[in-house]
């Protein structure tokens, strides 16, 4: 997960095919968001989100949804309740419900 800045112009990554390129006076471009100039700092956010774009589609696949599918569910405020403060977790600090183990 390494965004690099070549000749002071062009930003890119070994993780997405998306790069950043410069328009001047510290501001850029970024291949998928047309339009936009952004601050240096920005170009490295999106591509680092780019970057991430990656994972969430594996996780996706693996329960049958598209990447945007599960991230706008995933953006949802969940709408149960709480689960009790002293639960205890399981390995992937899920915490467990009497049914599991």
């Amino acid at each position: 997960m390494t965004v690099q800045v070549t000749r002071g112009s062009f930003m890119s990554s070994d993780r997405t095919t998306h790069h950043a390129r410069s328009v001047g006076q510290g501001r850029w471009t970024v291949s998928f968001l047309p339009g936009r100039t952004l601050t240096t700092d920005q170009a490295v956010a999106a591509l680092r989100a780019a970057e991430e774009i990656d994972g969430v589609q594996r996780l996706a696949r693996a329960v049958g949804l598209t990447a945007a599918e599960l991230a706008g569910m995933a953006a949802v405020e969940c709408s149960w309740a709480p689960a009790e403060a002293g639960q205890p977790r399981n390995r992937f600090g899920l915490r467990r419900t009497s049914g599991s183990q």
